[in-house]
């Protein structure tokens, strides 16, 4: 994890503008109690924090995705070579929030969905921006339908580059990894990048936003 002045004032910068995207078209209903979305959006640190603190999401995991299980680890993923990318795995109540909804999120404030590759001042290929749909249910569709319509509306100024693949095993990161930003919200990277994110989903989603945010707890995932 860098944190490079420029790249951070870019972060600030592109929360400033006013893209708020709007919320899907297509976003049909699940009755269920309980289900899984897998998100690459850059660094896992703000992505996990983030998600955190929405309203209906009951567990948020940082982790790779993408490659081989015997490369799931930071120091090799961070070499860019091994096909995974920093992700996070959400356990969400579907009654409360919708799939739907935790895309449009991903795209206003957790992510910039124009960046290829890099998210502000992290670049590699393990720092793309990637929705991983599960192969039941409809969150394929939703996820294709919902960045042709940001696309066909020209929400964003430059082209959506957000990858959307089926879902590949999800391999947990390391414990100092996890709750990051919730332990260190002095670390001057969370400062510059991710606080601000946290601030722009209070501002743009109130009804979403929960001031406490749910830890992830490797002892009761297990």
């Amino acid at each position: 994890m860098k944190a490079f002045p420029m790249a951070c004032m870019a972060v600030l910068a592109w929360l400033g503008v006013a893209h708020a995207a709007p919320p899907p078209v297509f976003d049909p209903p699940v009755n269920a109690p309980q289900e899984q979305a897998i998100l690459s959006g850059g660094c896992f640190w703000g992505m996990q924090g983030v998600f955190q603190h929405v309203k209906g999401v009951r567990e948020v995991v940082a982790g790779y995705t993408g490659g081989a299980a015997d490369t799931a680890h930071y120091g090799m993923v961070a070499t860019g070579r091994t096909g995974h990318a920093e992700s996070v795995r959400i356990i969400f109540d579907p009654r409360l929030i919708s799939y739907g909804k935790l895309l449009q999120i991903f795209v206003t404030v957790a992510a910039d969905p124009t960046e290829l590759n890099y998210q502000g001042p992290d670049e590699g290929t393990q720092y793309r921006s990637e929705i991983w749909y599960e192969p039941s249910g409809a969150q394929k569709e939703i996820a294709e339908a919902y960045l042709a319509q940001l696309g066909g509306a020209k929400v964003f100024q430059a082209p959506i580059v957000v990858r959307v693949d089926p879902a590949r095993p999800f391999y947990p990161a390391e414990s100092y990894h996890q709750n990051f930003l919730i332990l260190h919200p002095d670390n001057p990277y969370i400062v510059f990048n991710d606080l601000p994110k946290i601030q722009a989903l209070k501002a743009r989603f109130p009804q979403y936003y929960v001031a406490r945010p749910v830890r992830y707890s490797p002892a009761a995932a297990n």
